[in-house]
């Protein structure tokens, strides 16, 4: 029996998972499969977020703990949750067996425009000074990391933004860790694959390509789908990591 952690991005929470956590279950169904939140995010909103992925690691290993869920792991993440994968495995490789990380990028591989495309950034900023509600800026998060077109989905996003909502302070932190991680002079020994969305307009797919050649992972490229990958092709991806 294997034990997955699900790690999700920048102030997402276990429930933005979706219909891929069912899909996922039926596709191995002896695994067990564990989504965690960062403190700041979901279950934990009310916390305070680390200002480091290091701290992320810390508190994901808390989590575990207290469950008595001993390692080793297979991680599947996106986005931050894909950094807070790489430092894991960095710091703690016996806790990590196998990882497949999504659209992530890492620093010191490309550049800041590469990492958060800047046309997003002028958007954010409206919604944090604007006030922006629940419904704003959940539909304008799913225009920057989606393809599709599923009301569903969105009023899902809503539902969550309003049970755990997450504050702009610890939307900050967490950006702040993500913008000052900094990867490993070489790559952890944990066998890696890597997903990405050639038409990602969030994190351009140029991260990914630049830690495949770095550290000699695989990579697979969706060619239609957004950043979340997993909302997108789910089947894809289930496809991919357990192939």
């Amino acid at each position: 029996m294997t034990t997955w952690l699900l790690l999700r991005g920048l102030t997402r929470e276990s429930g933005h998972w979706g219909s891929f956590l069912p899909l996922m279950q039926q596709a191995c169904p002896d695994d067990v499969l564990l989504p965690l939140d960062f403190a700041g995010n979901g279950v934990w909103h009310d916390q305070a977020s680390p200002w480091t992925v290091q701290g992320m690691v810390a508190h994901c290993r808390g989590q575990l703990e207290e469950k008595g869920i001993q390692p080793p792991y297979h991680v599947l993440a996106m986005s931050l949750g894909a950094m807070v994968a790489v430092a894991w495995a960095q710091t703690y490789p016996e806790e990590i067996s196998r990882q497949v990380l999504i659209n992530t990028s890492l620093r010191p591989f490309n550049p800041f425009y590469q990492r958060f495309q800047p046309r997003n950034i002028a958007t954010i900023a409206r919604l944090v000074l604007s006030a922006a509600n629940a419904s704003d800026w959940e539909h304008t998060i799913w225009r920057m990391t989606s393809r599709l077109s599923d009301p569903d989905v969105i009023n899902d996003w809503v539902n969550l933004r309003q049970l755990h909502p997450v504050s702009p302070l610890n939307s900050l932190r967490q950006l702040w860790a993500a913008a000052r991680f900094t990867a490993p002079a070489q790559s952890p020994a944990t066998p890696t694959l890597l997903l990405a969305s050639t038409l990602d307009s969030l994190v351009s797919v140029q991260c990914s390509r630049s830690v495949a050649r770095a550290w000699h992972w695989p990579l697979a490229e969706h060619p239609t789908a957004g950043h979340d990958l997993p909302l997108d092709d789910a089947d894809w991806v289930v496809k991919h990591m357990l192939g």
